[in-house]
């Protein structure tokens, strides 16, 4: 009751899954964002395609049971490929069965013009996103026509990315080519999908910048998670011999060969910034 008289009490949906409190929603989202634009020299060549990979899944189980409602977070997802749109890459968009994309809406900008821009701009795709099983198997996409891929974070990167095949194949594929992976937050929970089928983790001894266990372990004290996390994504990395160069859910980011991530939502801008800088370095 007390929570609740004081705004820390996460917000129940109608699904019966839980929102950030009011308190968690000032200290953790905005109405604008900082992104800022740049003006690169935009890539003309063949590879011009990004992968953007998102999760279908809305509803995240907590340790106590009550469920999480996540997705891809909006700032995470949107102002990298505002930077990347801008160097001169188009997106396709991909979910694991070809269900619509879900967005943590809650955390959405409504007064940034530049996201609310590209959102409707791709609006249709998100809707109608690629079956990822489409891009697998005897019908791998071409790595001449393709950059890089992309996965958002969002709490919702840990529900179904992990354990799923295909998009452990297409990693692999992205990886034997020479592609980029870009992702960032919670994102990074989708590369432990490289472990499938008993192969080894890809990016064992690889640097990066993850969402810290650390911040969720404490958020749901302000009601921003409902409950704890049942498992760690920054821990798990490091199990596998990765190694996280933040501390902090802040804006560190960081390439390692041809990684890139970002810690969390502080990130996106600077994230979109190094990716296109990146790739129009590598493929110009």
């Amino acid at each position: 009751m007390l929570k609740k008289l004081f705004g820390l009490a996460p917000q129940r949906e109608i699904d019966g899954s839980y929102s950030p409190s009011p308190i968690a929603l000032k200290l953790a989202t905005k109405d604008t964002t900082d992104y800022t634009p740049v003006n690169y020299q935009a890539y003309k060549g063949k590879q011009s395609k990004i992968l953007v990979v998102f999760t279908e899944q809305k509803n995240m189980p907590m340790a106590n049971g009550n469920l999480f409602s996540t997705g891809n977070h909006p700032v995470e997802t949107l102002l990298p490929m505002l930077h990347l749109q801008n160097a001169g890459f188009e997106f396709e968009i991909a979910t694991p069965s070809g269900q619509p994309v879900v967005f943590e809406m809650w955390a959405f900008p409504e007064k940034d013009t530049h996201v609310k821009a590209i959102y409707q701009t791709h609006r249709a795709q998100f809707e109608r996103p690629t079956d990822l099983s489409s891009l697998t198997g005897l019908s791998l996409p071409n790595a001449d026509d393709y950059a890089a891929i992309f996965i958002p974070g969002g709490h919702g990167a840990m529900l179904g990315l992990p354990q799923d095949k295909n998009l452990s194949d297409l990693l692999h594929w992205a990886h034997n080519h020479n592609l980029f992976t870009i992702s960032l937050c919670h994102g990074p929970a989708a590369l432990l999908s490289t472990t499938l089928d008993n192969n080894p983790f890809l990016y064992n001894g690889y640097n990066m910048a993850v969402f810290p266990d650390s911040v969720d372990n404490i958020t749901p004290m302000i009601g921003y998670l409902p409950g704890k996390m049942t498992w760690g994504l920054s821990a798990k990395l490091a199990q596998l011999g990765a190694t996280v160069v933040n501390k902090k859910a802040d804006n560190s980011v960081c390439v390692d060969r041809h990684l890139i991530t970002g810690a969390s939502p502080d990130a996106a801008n600077e994230l979109g910034k190094i990716a296109a800088e990146t790739l129009l370095a590598a493929l110009t």
